[in-house]
């Protein structure tokens, strides 16, 4: 019972200290943003986008520190060496818990560019995070379902291209894309509900990755292919929090952008399509191999 109670007031404790963080880097975030908004000269919006990159950055390093000193984890991280800040990076990565941001941002902070996720354009409206989203030049997505083109055949390809010219900024400045693959977090029951060839993982959805290399491939200089592993059965952020998560591995592997996937028609041609998927379907396979031996 006391344990219990310890262990409440441990994730009470870090999480507290965690919102306090976000809102103190918010306010300081919010004057650099209304400057960036305001004004248009390329060479003082790149500057601010910098300092906002710093910010970021800065905030991952004080939670990094709160963590620290308010959990014992044993961290084993292999291959975030000899990597670049001024490389362009696309991460890919197993999807378990929302503690697995917070795992991404401790292996790869400062190690590359400042870790962004494409977004559904609509979060943008989103009441302060989608400004901040915005600020830190978020790359925000226009994506069609196949119903809506059936219906709008004149719109075909307009979602792609909106998203490319979302990107043209990232040709200044260095970034890092991350893309949860399985497209959801893996539990058991989706595991048997989605019948995995996998022992560990869920299917990939190649969709998304391929999507992303659309938009942004010529810029990509290497893919990062990221597992994590919780050994222990404890993995949430709440579980975290309070002191029950004693041991992470995480394993970065960097391996080249395969060319002949830069410039295919996913949505249309069915011959990059199964392509597409045959090499990601091996990618998942390794990773999977790679898993049996961290999980052990």
């Amino acid at each position: 019972m006391v344990s219990t109670i310890l262990s409440t007031l441990r994730g009470v404790l870090t999480l507290s200290l965690v919102f306090i963080n976000t809102v103190f880097w918010f306010l300081v975030v919010v004057p650099v943003a209304f400057i960036k908004i305001s004004i248009s000269i390329k060479k003082i919006r790149l500057l601010c986008a910098k300092v906002l990159i710093f910010i970021a950055e800065s905030w991952i390093d004080v939670n990094n520190l709160i963590l620290g000193l308010t959990q014992n984890i044993a961290w084993e991280i292999e291959g975030n060496q000899n990597l670049l800040k001024k490389s362009w990076y696309l991460v890919l990565s197993n999807h378990q818990s929302w503690l697995d941001v917070l795992v991404l941002q401790k292996t790869l902070n400062h190690k590359i560019p400042f870790l962004k996720f494409f977004l559904k354009k609509n979060l943008i409206w989103m009441p302060f995070l989608g400004q901040v989203w915005w600020a830190l030049d978020m790359p925000f997505m226009q994506r069609y379902s196949q119903d809506f083109l059936a219906k709008h055949p004149e719109l075909k390809g307009r979602d792609l291209a909106i998203t490319r010219k979302a990107c043209e900024k990232f040709k200044d400045l260095p970034v890092s894309v991350i893309n949860f693959v399985e497209g959801t977090r893996f539990t058991p029951e989706k595991h048997q509900r989605k019948k995995s060839p996998y022992r560990h993982l869920l299917p990939p959805k190649a969709g998304g990755v391929a999507f992303v290399l659309s938009s942004m491939g010529p810029l990509f200089q290497h893919i990062l292919d990221v597992t994590i592993a919780y050994p222990e059965k404890h993995t949430t952020l709440w579980d975290f929090a309070c002191g029950r998560v004693h041991k992470i591995r995480v394993s970065v592997r960097k391996i080249p952008v395969p060319q002949e996937l830069l410039n295919g028609d996913y949505a249309s041609d069915p011959k990059f399509q199964a392509l597409f998927q045959t090499w990601i379907n091996q990618l998942w396979q390794e990773k999977d191999g790679v898993l049996d031996r961290m999980v052990g």
